[in-house]
């Protein structure tokens, strides 16, 4: 298999402070907390339709990783068959047939990422930041995910609004895992590091807003074209 090169990813260390991630975290903690009721309403409700339409179990936990030596079980809501739920790997066009018909509602939606509040909660994520790597590609590239997990993980960033369509286009054409895997290593890691660096260069309060935005209003143009 061939090797990406990573020359064209912007190498440098994001130069911020622990104090400035720090204060990010507590304010993260303190806004999962008056989000905590709303999300735990939208939970309930979802629980008895996802039981009834697909079964058990309600929640799926995959590792992820916080930081290239800290590894987490990030949740979601189980939208693949329980029999054959892959854990570890990229949602290749080779498995699409696995997700359930509400797990594709959820997924579209991105409902599935509620439970990743109690995530936020733990301390493991933030709302925004860097999509948290598979354990397989941060072990293939040190180098590159020892900056890019500099920033902490987040539900959403600039890497997810930007490129999330683009990379399900890529993966949704390949035919097995091999594949997808290549393909992911290829033509998705690189491209989602460049603005994962870009980010946390630029990141502000003004800029995390601008990404909360966009991700809305992408959400409201997918509800749209339903």
């Amino acid at each position: 298999m061939s090797e990406i090169s990573f020359h064209a990813v912007n190498a440098r260390a994001p130069s911020r402070s622990l104090l400035l991630l720090r204060n990010a975290s507590v304010v993260d903690r303190f806004v999962a907390v008056l989000l905590l009721p709303a999300v735990l309403m939208c939970l309930a409700v979802l629980l008895p339709i996802v039981l009834v339409l697909q079964g058990r179990p309600f929640l799926f936990a995959s590792e992820r990783m916080a930081t290239p030596e800290r590894a987490f079980m990030l949740l979601k809501i189980r939208t693949m068959s329980a029999s054959q739920n892959p854990r570890c790997r990229v949602l290749g066009g080779d498995i699409t047939s696995l997700v359930t018909p509400i797990g594709r509602v959820l997924r579209r939606f991105r409902l599935d990422e509620l439970p990743q509040i109690f995530n936020v909660l733990k301390g493991d994520i933030r709302f925004i930041g860097p999509r948290p790597p598979l354990r397989r590609y941060v072990e293939a590239y040190p180098a590159l995910y020892r900056k890019v997990l500099m920033s902490k993980p987040g539900i959403t960033g600039l890497a997810t609004v930007m490129l999330h369509r683009r990379e399900e286009r890529i993966l949704s054409k390949c035919k097995s895992a091999q594949d997808s895997d290549r393909a992911y290593r290829l033509y998705c890691i690189a491209p989602k590091a460049r603005l994962d660096l870009l980010y946390e260069q630029r990141r502000s309060i003004g800029h995390d807003l601008i990404i909360l935005f966009w991700t809305f209003a992408r959400l409201r143009k997918i509800r749209q074209r339903s």
